[in-house]
């Protein structure tokens, strides 16, 4: 096969990939659900009385899920939500998220997903940022609002793990934390609701204000630093998050509606996590099983021998740490069916190990980006599969190869990848330029140029072969360089800054910092880790750090990451 072979590039026939399919895959996806809220809606008319959520031993069914959905809606309107109006949900995985995404959807207003990681810096960033009026929180998160930085945050609307556990475990787990050190001091103030007490003071029955909501309406703001490295936020649509839930549960045409039991151990908070795991749950109305920790692997793996979930998706690290953990051996991980892994590359030896242990479950790589809702891309969870590819665009998504000033590549030559689909973004909040530079217009559709540098094969298969931005990932979260290398440059020590992602065993990359000091100035790693765990989250911090007299530039004085990048490779070599 002449793997140069020219494809017609971006026009509606050519989709190569469409014969590799798996049978019972179409070509596009059917669309035929309006809104968010809708989705659930309809789920728990069709199944009311199947378990909707699992969470440490309590469960809740459709039922009983969306009425605590129509009584938050109606609670936040009450309480001054408009159409428009951004939430921001600051939660774990656990029922109030859910409950708060939906409800803050079905009463019109945009939520921004917030990660439990972040540090008052950056939670104050995108409070301001985004204009959110509402932040729903978990109380031991408390503490990283600052409210005199983000008086346009007019209410506060705070949860605990304990509210959603069943009794006595609701009475105990407070006390568990205050011997161990972590009990939240219950917040209190003007504006500071208690999310339980909101819910309960409405009707069960109640019926929130009708707020239009049509496919192209603003869902969510889900921050990302796209191709730059400044965080902002990717507008995605209704249509653009119900599409691509419905283009991955339609990769696995043997879904049995109602009847399947979805390990949630991604984050919600991480648009991958929202899609596949929580909306998707929601779509296919599966028993979603709650993991508000995915590090504890002694939790995860008594979790799957109990409730013995069919589908588990995930992030290649996850995998890894089930592999490698010592007990793994004495559970029963037979249960799984399918699971995507996401955010980073699949190592082969963690499918080919995972798939021993499960004694044959289909681990497959898939990929996607914040812009895109996220999922793009993915291999046949069953049927043809190639190792190291990123697999065929999913249902309705149009992808091609290009050369720097857009037009397509040959096959089997390198250039950016464009893919386009109804899980396409609208383009990032109150950012037009970077979102027309994003977002460029050919052959009559909108395209997103992704950033990354792709080969596409004659039958379709996509493979990753570079990242033309720097970005980081560490255990399946994007790290920015910028944002390190700017916390770093605030330290009173520090000349020049450059961060770069170093293989990692166990993380796919951690972070490594290389430091230039002012004249006559030093500073000890201790004090540079320090430094940083106060102003960034936990999996941002730098673990490497390596001081130079200088670093190396580009002509106009820019600093060459890709050049440190190199000589990191290089140096085994050279020591060796």
């Amino acid at each position: 096969m002449d793997t140069h072979t020219p494809h017609t590039g971006p026009q509606e026939t050519a989709r190569p990939w469409l014969s590799h399919y798996q049978n019972g895959v179409p070509a596009d996806p059917t669309l035929d659900i309006g809104n968010l809220p809708a989705m659930l809606e309809r789920t728990a008319l069709r199944f009311p009385d199947r378990t909707a959520l699992h969470f440490m031993g309590q469960k809740c069914t459709y039922r009983q899920l969306w009425q605590d959905v129509r009584r938050f809606a109606a609670a936040l309107q009450q309480q001054g939500v408009q159409p428009g109006d951004r939430v921001s949900i600051m939660l774990p995985n656990c029922p109030q998220f859910v409950v708060a995404f939906y409800g803050a959807s079905l009463a019109g207003a945009v939520v921004v997903n917030t990660s439990p990681l972040y540090v008052a810096p950056e939670l104050t960033h995108q409070l301001l940022d985004s204009g959110s009026e509402t932040l729903v929180i978990l109380d031991s998160f408390y503490p990283r609002f600052e409210a005199d930085r983000v008086p346009g945050v007019k209410r506060v609307i705070v949860t605990g793990v304990q509210d959603a556990l069943p009794f006595p475990k609701n009475l105990l787990y407070p006390l568990r934390e205050r011997m161990q050190g972590h009990a939240a001091t219950p917040p209190s103030g003007e504006r500071v609701h208690q999310m339980q007490a909101l819910i309960h003071a409405q009707p069960t029955g109640v019926q929130p204000r009708t707020v239009p909501l049509a496919p192209d309406t603003l869902a969510l703001l889900q921050y990302t630093g796209g191709t730059t490295g400044t965080p902002k936020g990717a507008m995605l649509t209704h249509g653009n998050l119900i599409a691509n839930t419905v283009q991955a549960s339609a990769w696995m045409p043997d879904l049995q509606m109602g009847q399947e039991v979805l390990l949630a151990a991604i984050p919600f908070f991480h648009v991958y996590g929202m899609t596949t795991a929580m909306n998707m749950g929601v779509l296919i109305g599966a028993t979603v099983v709650l993991v508000p920790n995915p590090r504890d692997i002694k939790m995860l793996l008594t979790l799957v021998q109990s409730m013995k979930p069919t589908l588990f998706p995930g992030v290649p690290t996850m995998y890894g740490a089930i592999n490698a953990h010592p007990d793994t051996p004495r559970y029963d991980l037979t249960s799984i069916r399918a699971c995507i892994s996401g955010s980073a590359p699949l190592p082969h030896e963690t499918a080919r190990r995972f798939r021993e242990i499960t004694r044959g479950a289909n681990l497959v790589e898939g990929y996607g980006l914040t812009e895109a809702s996220p999922v793009t891309h993915c291999n046949p969870v069953t049927g043809e599969q190639q190792l190291g590819s990123i697999g065929l665009p999913v249902p309705g998504v149009y992808a091609y190869v290009a050369a720097p000033d857009g037009t397509p590549l040959p096959n089997g030559e390198a250039g950016e990848l464009y893919v386009s689909g109804p899980n396409v973004m609208a383009g990032y909040w109150q950012r037009d330029e970077e979102s027309r530079a994003t977002l460029p217009v050919r052959a009559g559709r909108t395209w997103l140029r992704t950033g990354d540098v792709a080969v596409m094969s004659d039958d379709g298969f996509f493979r990753i072969v570079d990242r033309q931005k720097d970005v980081i990932i560490a255990g399946g979260f994007n790290i920015y360089p910028r944002e390190v290398e700017e916390v770093l440059y605030a330290h009173p020590a520090v000349q020049e800054a450059a961060a770069i992602g170093v293989p990692h065993p166990h993380r796919g990359e951690t972070v490594k910092v290389f430091v230039v000091f002012r004249p006559g100035m030093q500073a000890s790693q201790n004090e540079l880790e320090s430094w940083c765990r106060e102003r960034l989250s936990p999996y941002k911090v730098p673990k490497l750090y390596e001081v130079r007299s200088e670093l190396p530039k580009s002509a106009v004085g820019k600093v060459l990451r890709r050049a440190l990048a190199d000589q990191e490779r290089a140096a085994p070599k050279a020591a060796g």
